[in-house]
Parts: structure tokens; sequence; C-alpha cells
């Protein structure tokens, strides 16, 4: 299975939506086109920051159809899966698949507290439903209260042939070494899941990260991964300390709704957040945001 291609920054894009909470086709159009000509090396439909669990599959479907006709075959365009059934997620990765997909990145089940046995059939079911595509991992312990091991994840990549890579949110380096030593046999391809720790991540053999930064500063987060991937690793880690303020900034206020902030500040019109999230409107946190923005050089 050719799986050169996942690597590199990946954007968890925003979902542009309208005021009746539909997909804004015009609006979902430019951002892609924002983060390909950001640099990006390839986009996330539906991810954490995609607000994945409020969308309708119907329109799941038809913004996956608009994304993937802009990408126009530019960069891979990849299908997030956060759905907590098996056969639903199973439905979602065929469809996925059947559409072009480069590959799809599933969440482990939310609410629930599943065994690792369960855990490793609800994957591997998934995987196996769509043979000839790439399946990522999605570990995200801070929104799903519990995270994936290093054994659960080393007996996934090395058991299911097209368990092939992941992303691991948790933010604890020495787990995400532990994804990459244990399965670097099989050329497992681990992502950083922190934008503040996206240069660490590659120091210890991340092949890049998923990155909500692209949304809105793509220019920064890519400078990061284009300098260590350059070998001017001293300007890879002045680029990190550059973003951090920034990205460090948006937990003032509430998830996810700092990134459409942050984007709208920089002039996108990316619209609002589903409901119940609401876009910030206090006035001491905007300034915040237009500080760290400003002294990063993005306004």
């Amino acid at each position: 299975m050719k799986t050169d291609y996942i690597k590199g920054v990946i954007v968890p894009i925003i979902t542009v939506i309208d005021e009746d909470e539909k997909i804004d086709e015009e609006g979902m159009r430019a951002q892609v086109e924002y983060c390909i000509k950001g640099g990006l090396q390839g986009i996330l439909a539906f991810g954490s920051n995609g607000e994945f669990y409020q969308i309708e599959e119907d329109e799941m479907f038809r913004g996956f159809e608009i994304m993937k006709d802009q990408a126009a075959g530019r960069v891979p365009v990849y299908f997030g899966i956060g759905a907590i059934n098996t056969k639903k997620c199973i439905r979602l990765a065929r469809w996925a698949a059947e559409h072009g997909a480069a590959g799809v990145s599933v969440l482990q089940p939310m609410f629930l507290k599943p065994t690792e046995e369960e855990l490793f059939e609800h994957f591997k079911a998934i995987a196996e439903a769509v043979p000839e595509t790439p399946v990522l991992l999605y570990n995200n312990p801070g929104r799903t209260g519990y995270t994936l091991s290093a054994n659960l994840v080393e007996r996934l990549a090395h058991e299911v042939k097209n368990i092939v890579g992941m992303k691991d949110t948790s933010g604890d380096i020495t787990q995400t070494q532990e994804f990459i030593r244990r399965n670097r046999d099989v050329d497992f391809k681990v992502f950083g899941g922190k934008d503040t720790l996206l240069y660490v991540s590659m120091c210890i053999g991340a092949v890049g990260g998923v990155c909500t930064a692209g949304n809105f500063m793509p220019e920064l987060i890519e400078d990061v991964y284009k300098k260590y991937v350059e070998g001017d690793l001293e300007g890879s880690k002045e680029a990190q300390f550059k973003l951090n303020p920034v990205r460090l900034a948006m937990d003032i206020a509430s998830f996810p709704v700092a990134a459409k902030d942050m984007a709208a500040i920089r002039g996108s019109k990316v619209g609002v957040p589903y409901r119940p999230s609401l876009p910030t409107t206090d006035k001491g946190k905007i300034s915040v945001f237009r500080k760290v923005m400003t002294e990063a050089g993005l306004i």
C-alpha cells in the first residue's frame, strides 16, 4: 500500500457554515484554497476543529465532495470519523473510500470506557471494511476520557495491514515516542497532535502534525515543518517559539470556537460555530488574540 504521501502538516479544516448551519460551499472552497496556498501537505475533513460531532451525514458527504473537488489532487484529502458505534464507523469509512478519500482517521469511541480487546476489534473491523484505504488512528484522551495504549497501537499496527499510522493528541511526548519506537519496523506514521509540540514530535520521529493552526496561520506552522525537513533545526525551533503564544492563547476561549475567531481576525470568512458554541465576543479575550497575533506578525 502506497503511504509515502502521508506526512507533513495536515490541517483539521474548519467547516464553514451559513446561518442555517449548512455548509457554505463558497466559504468552504475558499478555506481549502487558503490552506493549500499556505503550503500545507494535506486536509483532514471533519476532525475535532471541523466540528464532526455537529454535522449530519448528508452534510458531511456534501462537504467532503466540495473539499475534494476544490483540492483537485493538489494535496490529499482525508476523511475524519468520530462515531461511537462500530457499524456507523464502517458505513462512513466505506463511503469515504468509495468517494476518493486519501485515508480515514478514526477517533477512539467517546463516552464509553471500552476494554483493549473491544477497541482492537472496533478498529480492526473498520480497517478490514476498507482494505485498500489507509487508516489512521486518532488518539485524543482529552476529549474521550482515556488514551490508546502503546500495547494496543503496537498490536493494531502489526496485525492490521492498512492501519498505517496515527495522530497522537495526548501531549505526552513519552507516549508519542513509544508509538513511534514500537512500530518503526512497519513504517508506522505518527503525527503529533499538539501544534505547540510539532518541533519536538518531529525530533523523536513523527512524520508531521495534524495542526489546527493551519486554519489561520499556515505560514507559521508550515515554517516549523519546512525548516525541520531542510535540516535547519534551530530555525524550526525558533518558528515553533514564534507560533506557540498564538496557539496557547486559544485556550482562553471555548472549544472549538477560537480557531474560527482567529481566522476571522485575519480576514477569512469562516462563519460561526455550530450551536451551542458561540463566537467569542468578550473584548478582553479578543484583545489577547489580537495582541499575540500582532506580535507574531499575523496582523
